[in-house]
């Protein structure tokens, strides 16, 4: 017997109900998820880029896909000015960079940049687990809303250059390229240089055609950008011990619930040890590298340096206090 009009029309309309239920519940579930840009200005094949895609993807797992997170290295979404002005403006959501950055806003980071504030790579990771840098954390979210969930060791910071040196004395006169942050300037003018702020990604050629004689960096970087192609001299300063700071936007991170919050809290600071260990075991690999290339390698009188800069841009002189300098000092 076939059903009666009224219990075939009764069967259609809960089969559409049904189908319209299942349609709005995949719609909530596609809107549910969260698509987040994660910028950094440094090269795809650097542990900072491979350790964010690591996180980038862990998160999305750990979260059941909730968030969707691309990395977009190598200033593809702005200079470094620009994708930490991004974390405010609302069009970038996470961040890799030096707290240099940062320290515009809130200048009390900027004492991890006096030079040789730091004995190594081993004393500024410490400082990042300490209490001292915990309350500069809470400040700096307190005062801008962002929150930095890591710190990455970035390498201790070396001199490139086409003559060598071996003395602060002998900086006098070169044209150097640095960040445009006072602590970076501190080394070069100490020793009588021209320190000349260039944006990162313009340096390699800026070294080529001879805008500048000189820059600094990490060996990594050095390697990464392929700055000893255009130097012939690599002298290691190493002025100032350098780290990464990873950011969350405000407007992601007030959104996030106390466990999202952990979450990422926890994966970015996995992804940083893993890229720390890995730029620590390539730092000591380079030296001899650059050697077989051809570079001098020269090892420098560090405490020539040291002096100079103490006595031309003393911590205070520089907005520092020393009672920061001296619990960073003792941090083990």
């Amino acid at each position: 017997m076939k059903p009666s009009i009224q219990k075939r029309f009764a069967i259609k309309v809960v089969a559409i109900c049904a189908l319209i239920a299942g349609t709005t519940a995949l719609i909530g579930t596609a809107n549910a998820q969260t698509k987040l840009k994660w910028a950094h200005v440094y090269e795809t094949s650097e542990p900072y880029h491979t350790q964010s895609v690591w996180a980038a993807e862990e998160i999305k797992k750990r979260s059941n896909g909730k968030f969707d997170i691309q990395v977009f290295p190598a200033s593809t979404l702005g200079k470094e000015t620009d994708i930490n002005q991004g974390l405010q403006l609302g069009t970038v959501d996470m961040i890799i960079s030096g707290p240099s950055f940062a320290a515009r806003s809130y200048p009390r980071f900027g004492i991890a940049y006096y030079p040789f504030i730091f004995r190594d790579g081993e004393h500024l990771l410490a400082y990042s687990k300490s209490a001292v840098f915990k309350e500069m954390v809470d400040e700096f979210r307190a005062k801008t809303g962002i929150q930095v969930t890591a710190y990455t060791y970035y390498g201790a910071r070396h001199t490139t250059a086409q003559k060598a040196f071996t003395t602060c004395e002998g900086m006098k006169g070169l044209k150097i390229r640095v960040p445009d942050v006072p602590a970076y300037t501190a080394t070069p003018k100490a020793c009588g240089a021209n320190p000349t702020p260039i944006a990162f990604a313009e340096v390699y050629l800026a070294l080529q055609n001879g805008t500048v004689d000189a820059q600094e960096n990490p060996l990594t970087t050095i390697e990464a950008k392929k700055f000893y192609e255009v130097q012939k001299a690599i002298m290691l300063t190493g002025h100032i011990v350098d780290g990464l700071t990873t950011q969350v936007a405000p407007h992601l991170w007030n959104k996030l619930s106390d466990a999202e919050k952990a979450l990422f809290t926890e994966v970015t600071r996995e992804a940083a040890a893993r890229a720390s260990a890995d730029i620590k075991k390539r730092e000591a690999e380079l030296v001899d590298e650059f050697k077989k290339k051809g570079l001098q390698i020269v090892t420098v009188d560090r405490k020539s340096f040291q002096d100079a800069v103490l006595k031309t841009s003393p911590l205070e002189s520089m907005g520092f206090t020393r009672a920061d300098y001296d619990k960073i000092q003792a941090v083990k």
